[in-house]
């Protein structure tokens, strides 16, 4: 589990430090509003937006915070594959089965950091993410962690993230360098818009550091608030 993850295996490295600089601009992005549940999405598939969201999931929660990790992709979720943990119950159970918290949610290696995978995939991923039961649960989450970090699917391909960037404080978009194109990334800020939902910034994922790195092609991030 988390063996992977840079945050969590090389923390000393320049992409790990490079994930603590994200946490920081998005701890200052909003001052005068709380942001406790953050949205990561991107315009398209197989730009790293997983990744991304437990790297950055690991150093909020090596900051002391308690955080969960909640894999909203219920099309195609990898966060479980990705941390090595089972998947046979999660969101959608406590949504259609009515399933308490403590039935789906899983600790991880790193202190203070919890999941919720993405459980059995639906036939109505896009309902079931906008029903009320979800904005309660959502709410609920809020009351007992400090944070809370959600994987979503691309902006573009389906609404489902727009739907849950609408009950969420903010929203992160990642993209890849050198593969996204900027009328992808342009069109997926414009559906964010219309939904009403506060993107608090972009980080450019994948960068290729030729020279002074022993980790070769990482996950860098740059961060750009949106004003």
């Amino acid at each position: 589990m988390l063996k992977n993850m840079v945050a969590f295996k090389n923390p000393k490295s320049r992409a790990a430090e490079a994930f603590r600089t994200l946490r920081t601009n998005i701890q200052f992005s909003s001052l005068d509003d709380t942001v406790k549940s953050i949205v990561v999405t991107s315009s398209g598939p197989s730009e790293g937006k997983s990744t991304v969201l437990i790297n950055l999931a690991i150093t909020i929660a090596q900051s002391g915070k308690r955080i969960v990790l909640v894999d909203c992709d219920l099309r195609k979720p990898t966060v479980h594959k990705k941390l090595g943990i089972p998947n046979s119950e999660g969101l959608t159970n406590l949504l259609i089965q009515d399933r308490k918290l403590d039935d789906i949610v899983q600790p991880t290696n790193v202190p203070n950091l919890f999941v919720i995978t993405s459980g059995p995939t639906p036939p109505n991923p896009a309902e079931l993410l906008g029903t009320k039961r979800m904005k309660q649960f959502f709410n609920e989450l809020k009351q007992i962690f400090d944070m809370v970090l959600i994987d979503a699917p691309p902006v573009i391909a389906v609404t489902d993230a727009q739907i849950i960037s609408t009950i969420a404080d903010g929203t992160l978009l990642v993209t890849s360098y050198g593969s996204t194109e900027k009328f992808a990334l342009v069109k997926a800020k414009e559906l964010l818009d219309k939904v009403g939902a506060k993107i608090l910034g972009v980080v450019l994922n994948k960068v290729s550091v030729k020279s002074g790195s022993y980790y070769g092609k990482y996950y860098n991030t740059y961060y750009s608030s949106e004003e």
